[in-house]
């Protein structure tokens, strides 16, 4: 007998006065052993059977799981909606516009590419610290946003009016996942299909990894590329095998002196040395109960920091209390409550689920903690942070040079010493921890404690704080805390991603000149969950995570080499020094404040017109039709080259021949790396392909604002400062060698993979452990395909950049289990050749692939390299150049 009961599986919901169709699943036999994670896939597949893409069989593949196998049964996983930010949002953008061209050219009907589910998109990555220290900084830093960015605007504003079912909301107004979690999350989904209403669970994916932070309220979704989303967009499921879950049981409280930020950087630490890639993390037992909403949240967000696919919490009444204390309609939080409760999606602790792995932290064990300096996994307890520093400086610095110190007079005749480990930039920023009135209210209490004996932020430090949402700035001004903030400098600047994706903009000039001239090693913290080499600021070397009230004290400190258990901050005015201890808030004075500052109606207010935009949005002229009319002389938006002469059916595959390495690359290489989004310089490629164009140095803006020009994004691929290519010895940034040039001298990345372009030469990157960890960012494969890179060869992927590199037809390749480049005695100046990809041709993906590198005097080395083309799914694409192709050809054909 089938594990799935048809007949019973469709039934009907009341709530009040609406009835809604469900699918159940108490009508497939094994469901209630599930964890939450996976009923909310069994849902999915439940709803979208369709005998072909979507079987029984896979439905009972996922009823029957079996806890303790290795993933192997391909699941197709249909999102109901698509969630964006305007850095990987503008992108997706212009390839669905792009996309409507091509379709007409093809002979068929451009309305096709449209959303078939909501997509919703937030301007957040765009503002950048400018102006600082200042009431008006915030007005001077968006009036700035909207001149740099006014072409990026009136395309997205063109693409709500031209794309049903498609929602922006403008700059401004928040960060796109505390957004999420605040106004746009469902958790529950109600809506039409063909005459009836249905309610289904909220399930997404986002173009930013941090798409988990929406886990916490309950909701399964995962970051993956622009390219994915684009498909999701289209209708196309997202391929993906049943994955391991690993339990993570919390005890204890959280002890005084202890924020949720250290309980996050602690849960990283712990799950990155477990091993979470490709898995699903589910908080379960009687301690989930007592984890506040926006501290489920900020655990949730930094899924992609330990690596895991997503970190989700059950749903319970923390979630509804949270729904009911952001507004959302009494009519949700009873269809939320009734639609759990009815389909086993309820949190019960006494229900016990099997989990693939076993993992327990007692809260009461945790620490303050900082994270760094150059990963969120480096985990430092705060009492060893002092001597953490000084043995990594020695990293960043020449021998004998670690106590540099030298003078500075600035303008405004302030006069200081810089010394490396100088805390050059101190930042409330980020979706991790803004969205978390425990940790923002002490870092205000903080503030205000220090005010009152005396004390001030060090005059070299950048200060600043970008909140997710207009909400908390709200609660600032309510409890009052803002304006004890702002004496110490922390004034809000603007509300969008900022210090964190390296829009911290420029120091002050006699400040960064110094650091400069004098090779100064200075460092950023900041209260986000990236850090990595060359993101937050091209003058600073070493960055931390840490707590917003740690941020705080850091800028009372001036420096990462001091201890706060043995070092006064300052004296007060009686001459008395000042610890940290002294002025940390308790427990109770946070609770207190947060009691008496939030409510529902600072919701209402801020998300009621969260649409609408200011009048500077407003003003923005739309342009109209359904086909975009392409400005040639844009550096902001350009159509694409990707479908050029693209055909009906897809050329056959073929195997690579005389391929050369671009570049060696070692572990942990991010997408940071490989498509940096911060700000660039005039001698770079892409800064000088913009000075060709007539754009001025002041106007660069970032890579990340740039995303929708495919020329100034292809040459800044690989084009980040702190890269290592192991062709070259002891150069850093954007270089390599190029071997179509006598004596392969060295030379930009771009410069060199489009000579090999001339020669009609492939390419190929060698890489280590973990590439492409970091952001979701869908430029790193696609710059990487535009170089003419035809295949990645590394000891093992992150998990969203190894699906982009497939669906830009970029083909993943894994050394042999225990083997790498040095081991193989590969040194990069091969030339390679990749046999047995013509496989994929007759409908097959072979395991592995033949590769034999050739060394300059005819030495041979060959190895079997294993294919991460892991589902049928993946291989479609591939065969097809990528996800875009093929589902394009999937539309004209149908039409």
């Amino acid at each position: 007998m089938s594990t799935v009961d048809s007949f019973k599986s469709k039934s009907t919901l009341d709530v009040g006065a609406q009835s809604y169709e469900i699918y159940r699943l108490d009508a497939v036999k094994g469901s209630e052993k599930l964890p939450f994670s996976l009923k909310v896939l069994l849902e999915n597949l439940l709803r979208t059977e369709d005998g072909a893409n979507i079987t029984k069989k896979h439905i009972e593949a996922l009823a029957q799981w079996d806890a303790k196998a290795e993933p192997s049964t391909e699941i197709q996983y249909t999102p109901a909606r698509v969630v964006m930010q305007d850095f990987t949002g503008v992108p997706c953008i212009v390839d669905l516009a792009t996309m409507r061209e091509a379709v007409k050219e093809l002979g068929g009907d451009p309305s096709k590419i449209n959303p078939l589910a909501p997509a919703e998109l937030v301007i957040d990555h765009s503002v950048q610290i400018d102006a600082f220290g200042t009431e008006q900084a915030i007005e001077r830093n968006m009036d700035i946003e909207y001149q740099r960015n006014g072409e990026r605007y009136q395309f997205l504003r063109w693409g709500q009016t031209a794309f049903d079912d498609f929602k922006v909301v403008p700059p401004g107004m928040g960060i796109v996942h505390q957004v999420n979690i605040e106004h746009l999350a469902r958790v529950v989904m109600a809506r039409e299909v063909d005459g009836v209403k249905r309610a289904y669970p909220d399930t997404l994916v986002g173009t930013d990894s941090h798409t988990t932070m929406v886990n916490g309220l309950g909701v399964l979704g995962w970051g993956v590329g622009g390219i994915e989303a684009e498909a999701a967009m289209l209708g196309q499921p997202v391929s993906m095998l049943i994955p391991r879950v690993v339990g993570f049981k919390l005890t204890g409280e959280i002890p005084s002196g202890v924020t949720a930020t250290d309980v996050v950087l602690t849960i990283t630490d712990m799950l990155r040395q477990h091993g979470v890639v490709g898995k699903f993390v589910e908080f379960y037992g009687e301690g989930v109960t007592a984890v506040p909403l926006a501290n489920r949240a900020t655990i949730g967000n930094m899924s992609p920091e330990f690596g895991s696919t997503a970190a989700i919490f059950p749903i319970d009444d923390v979630t509804l209390d949270y729904l009911k204390l952001t507004g959302r309609s009494e009519e949700q939080i009873a269809l939320v409550e009734a639609y759990c409760k009815e389909q086993g999606l309820w949190h019960d602790p006494k229900n016990e689920v099997e989990y693939s792995e076993y993992l327990e932290l007692d809260l009461s064990t945790v620490v303050p903690s900082i994270a760094g300096p150059k990963r969120p996994q480096d985990r430092i307890e705060l009492s060893d942070a002092k001597s953490q520093f000084a043995k990594d400086l020695p990293n960043y610095t020449k021998p004998g040079e670690e106590a540099k110190s030298v003078p500075v007079k600035m303008g405004d005749g302030r006069e200081f010493e810089l010394t490396n480990g100088s805390v050059a930039i101190a930042s409330i920023t980020s979706c991790t921890n803004t969205s978390n009135p425990s940790v923002m209210m002490a870092a205000g209490l903080l503030a205000r404690n220090a005010r009152k004996r005396g004390l001030n932020s060090k005059p070299w430090v950048k200060t600043s704080i970008a909140p997710g949402s207009r909400v908390v700035t709200d609660y600032y001004e309510k409890s009052g805390l803002l304006e004890d903030l702002e004496a110490l400098n922390f004034f809000v600047v603007g509300y969008g991603c900022a210090t964190c994706i390296g829009n911290s903009g420029p120091l002050e000039p006699e400040i960064s000149q110094t650091i400069q001239d004098n090779d100064l090693v200075v460092t950023a913290v900041l209260s986000g969950n990236r850090n990595f080499e060359g993101r937050i600021s091209p003058d600073v070397k070493m960055n931390y995570l840490a707590s917003p009230p740690l941020v705080i004290a850091y800028a009372l400190a001036g420096s990462m080499d001091f201890d706060f258990e043995s070092q006064p901050l300052g004296k007060d005015a009686d001459g008395v020094d000042v610890y940290l201890k002294d002025i940390w808030p308790t427990p109770e004075e946070v609770e207190s404040v947060i009691e008496t500052s939030i409510d529902t109606e600072m919701f209402d207010s801020k998300y009621s017109t969260i649409f609408d935009g200011d009048e500077r949005w407003q003003a923005i002229e739309t342009p109209e039709g359904n086909l975009f009319a392409w400005d040639e002389n844009s550096t902001y938006v350009r159509k694409p080259n990707y479908f050029d002469g693209m055909s009906l059916e897809p050329d056959a595959v073929a195997d690579v021949k005389g391929a050369r390495v671009l570049a060696k690359l070692g572990d942990s290489v991010t997408t940071d790396h490989i498509s940096p989004a911060g700000s660039f310089k005039a001698d770079t490629p892409a800064g000088q392909y913009l000075v060709a164009n007539g754009v001025e140095r002041k106007d660069f803006n970032s890579y990340g604002s740039r995303r929708g020009n495919h020329e100034v994004m292809v040459r800044g691929t690989f084009a980040n400062i702190r890269l290592q290519n192991q062709l070259l010895d002891g150069v850093q940034g954007g270089f390599t060698r190029d071997f179509t040039q006598e004596g392969a001298p060295q030379t930009t990345i771009y410069d060199a993979a489009m000579n090999y372009q001339k020669a009609g030469t492939p390419l190929v990157v060698l890489g280590g452990k973990e590439y492409g960890s970091g952001s979701s960012r869908d430029w790193a494969a696609k710059g990487t395909k535009l170089l003419g890179v035809a295949a990645v060869i590394a000891e093992s992927f992150e998990r969203i950049h190894r699906s982009n590199l497939i669906g830009m037809g970029v083909l993943p390749l894994q050394f042999p289990a225990g083997e790498n480049a040095e081991s193989l005695g590969l040194d990069g100046t091969e030339v390679f050749d990749i046999e047995g990809i013509t496989e994929l041709n007759s409908g097959t993906t072979p395991k592995t692939l033949h590769v034999t590198a050739t060394k300059e005097d005819g030495q041979k080395v060959e190895f079997d390299a294993v294919v991460r083309i892991d589902t049928p799914g993946e291989a479609d694409y591939y065969r097809n150049g990528g996800i875009l192709q093929y589902v394009l050809r999937q539309l004209v054909k149908k039409d």
